[in-house]
């Protein structure tokens, strides 16, 4: 088992996938941006049954400074959430919390305008904590903590990576774009894990 091999070498190579600004719509946000009816329009495949749409939408905050071509990612949720990099919530005037994807009570809110009209909402918009993806057969329990290492000349560790353990997920670690930045890193890249405690 990887947890075996962890423990016995001390890390495993995990590859990088860097997630910019996006947003998951619920069916009545979906109807008032675009209007009663429609169909978000699959444009690529993501893990865990999820697609990123061709569908883009501008969001606004409390500066009234607005980023264009937001990605809207399907399917359909109960609730809307709007992820944004700690760069984008200082640009839009956000005091948007880390959290994980799902957790948006007491969040920040933010105006989303599509073009067929525009939704307020009180919360919603979050900074995503950092995370890993992986399926059952790597041997970690869903919600265990680790760090994650990076080399090269601008490496870094990153601390409190939470592990999400599922049978439609492949490993892959999941950060923003600041984070990218900030040790060079890219879609593609691989880091290494190393579990804490």
């Amino acid at each position: 088992m990887v947890v075996d091999a962890i423990k016995n070498t001390n890390s495993v190579d995990v590859p990088v996938g860097v997630s910019g600004r996006h947003i998951h719509l619920s069916r009545e946000h979906v109807n008032e941006l675009f209007g009663d009816g429609y169909q978000l329009t699959k444009f690529k495949e993501l893990m865990g049954g999820q697609y990123a749409c061709k569908e883009c939408v501008t969001i606004v905050g409390s500066k009234l400074k607005a980023i264009e071509n937001v990605r809207i990612l399907g399917p359909e949720r109960k609730q809307t959430q709007v992820e944004v990099s700690a760069t984008d919530a200082i640009k839009l005037g956000l005091a948007a919390p880390v959290r994980e994807s799902g957790d948006i009570a007491n969040s920040a809110s933010i105006t989303i305008v599509g073009p067929k009209g525009a939704v307020n909402l009180s919360e919603g918009c979050i900074i995503a904590a950092r995370h890993i993806h992986m399926p059952p057969s790597m041997g970690f329990n869903d919600g265990e903590i680790a760090s994650i290492d990076i080399g090269g000349q601008r490496g870094l560790r990153f601390d409190n990576v939470k592990i999400r353990v599922d049978a439609s997920y492949t490993l892959e670690m999941h950060i923003d774009t600041d984070e990218a930045n900030a040790c060079g890193i890219k879609t593609g890249d691989s880091v290494k894990l190393f579990i804490k405690g």
